[in-house]
């Protein structure tokens, strides 16, 4: 070997080069086969300080507590209307409950459907009332349906009786939550808050069922005295009835 020749060693250069990608490839695998769990911690650690406080915890049990007290409400709200419902089917023999299970989106004051039909023995005219009194008749039948005509329909006319002042009326349906109450006489000498009820003398309906009460009494009418009335059961929030049976 000559003197002064220096040894020559190999170029190191695309390993130097390589050793980041190497790293990179390893970072990914670890995070691959943990699942980004890592990842996951350090966000957690990372976002701590923005977590809900004992404020918004307690706005969130507030919430809950509001939420189980208004079902709460509404269930007791249901138990009460159905015990009702039930004690009036036992008190009267020939009474029988259904459930409305449609209305007329632009009718809500004329027609209803309820869950009951002629297999069940319902034929139209029928008389039909809810919780507070009548609220209509049966216009027509299905197997397993039956269509109620409302007393707010302006098909409706129904033979009337207010008692304190024993005069005869007929309520006509104007296609409003308050139907018309027409007298036979010019000076009924009726008054508001007077009750209606079905006329004993009424072929239609059975007698002394309960309508409404007298809101406001019209005496320049022409040809006799007309009064609104307000209707005892809430026709916007019946959901069951009772059908009158012969």
């Amino acid at each position: 070997m000559q003197a002064g020749r220096r040894l020559r060693l190999p170029a190191l250069g695309p390993v130097v080069q390589a050793w980041p990608w190497a790293l990179l490839v390893l970072a990914l695998l670890a995070v691959r086969l943990s699942k980004g769990v890592g990842f996951t911690d350090a966000y957690a650690l990372l976002s701590r300080p923005f977590w809900p406080g004992s404020a918004q915890g307690e706005w969130v049990r507030s919430g809950q507590a509001l939420n189980d007290q208004t079902r709460l409400r509404q269930l007791d709200a249901d138990n009460r209307r159905l015990r009702s419902l039930l004690q009036l089917q036992g008190q009267g023999g020939r009474e029988l409950a259904a459930a409305v299970i449609s209305r007329q989106t632009g009718g809500w004051w004329q027609q209803l459907v309820i869950g009951r039909g002629e297999l069940q023995g319902l034929r139209p005219g029928m008389a039909v009332t809810a919780p507070g009194g009548l609220i209509g008749r049966i216009a027509g039948v299905t197997p397993t349906t039956a269509s109620v005509t409302l007393l707010t329909d302006p098909g409706s006319r129904v033979g009337v009786w207010v008692g304190r002042v024993r005069r005869h009326g007929l309520l006509t349906g104007i296609g409003t939550s308050r139907p018309l109450l027409r007298f036979l006489e010019k000076d009924p000498g009726v008054r508001p808050g007077d009750v209606v009820v079905t006329s004993p003398a009424s072929t239609l309906v059975p007698p002394n069922l309960t309508v409404g009460v007298i809101q406001s009494v019209d005496d320049r009418a022409v040809p006799a005295t007309e009064a609104v009335v307000q209707l005892s059961a809430p026709l916007e929030a019946v959901d069951w009835v009772q059908v009158r049976l012969p």
